[in-house]
């Protein structure tokens, strides 16, 4: 179906050249890499949908349908933005129901979501199967960190005003009003640099109008 041409559209209508142009054949994997988690994941239900425009076989999945119980996360401990960064996620059931066996192709199944982190339940698995040539388009928080950004056949990191709020001279950390959340985030960062990792960063201050920022390399 053919969407609707805004300036947002238009841009992901260019991303998705530039990702299909390298990776278009065989199954592969584009991670959207953020901490505000709406925008993130809008950005990526957009993305897929101009996949779908262009008719090439497009499934979505969610980190945050693969957290651990809270009862899991207990045992590493209290609450705390460690806790957040290195447990909060099932890193291992990802990847053994999802990435690994999308990625095998054929006929293997996959499944694209595992756990309903609102009611702390498993989720009866729906096992999908699909093309040759198909993307995956996984959106959550930390998805450039080791132990996963060689997964990714292209990464995406969207970034929002509130980013530059948070982390940004004078703002909301230096006043020592974030919450675990973001200091878990702010972690993440030091750690890992997403930045220098992913393959496109794209300010999304103004949903609308989304602008691609390139690195100054000098």
């Amino acid at each position: 179906m053919q969407l609707a041409s805004t300036p947002r559209i238009e841009f992901l209508r260019e991303l998705t050249t530039e990702i299909l142009g390298v990776y278009g054949l065989g199954r592969t994997v584009v991670a959207i890499d953020g901490a505000e988690a709406a925008e993130r994941a809008a950005f990526a239900d957009d993305l897929a949908a101009v996949f779908g425009e262009r008719e090439h076989p497009v499934f979505s999945a969610s980190l945050r349908d693969f957290r651990r119980s809270r009862a899991e996360q207990e045992r590493f401990g209290p609450e705390s933005p460690e806790r957040l960064l290195r447990h909060l996620y099932d890193f291992s059931l990802l990847r053994r129901v999802l990435l690994d066996p999308f990625r095998l192709g054929g006929s293997t199944g996959f499944v694209t979501r595992a756990f309903d982190a609102d009611r702390d339940a498993w989720i009866q698995p729906t096992w999908l199967t699909g093309p040759s040539d198909a993307t995956l388009i996984l959106d959550g928080e930390y998805l450039n960190r080791k132990e996963l950004r060689d997964l990714w056949s292209y990464s995406v990191l969207v970034e929002t005003e509130a980013d530059v709020v948070r982390f940004g001279p004078g703002g909301a950390e230096d006043a020592g009003t974030v919450t675990e959340h973001e200091v878990a985030d702010r972690l993440y960062r030091g750690e890992v640099r997403p930045r220098g990792r992913a393959t496109a960063i794209v300010d999304v201050s103004n949903p609308a109008d989304p602008r691609r920022v390139f690195l100054d390399s000098c």
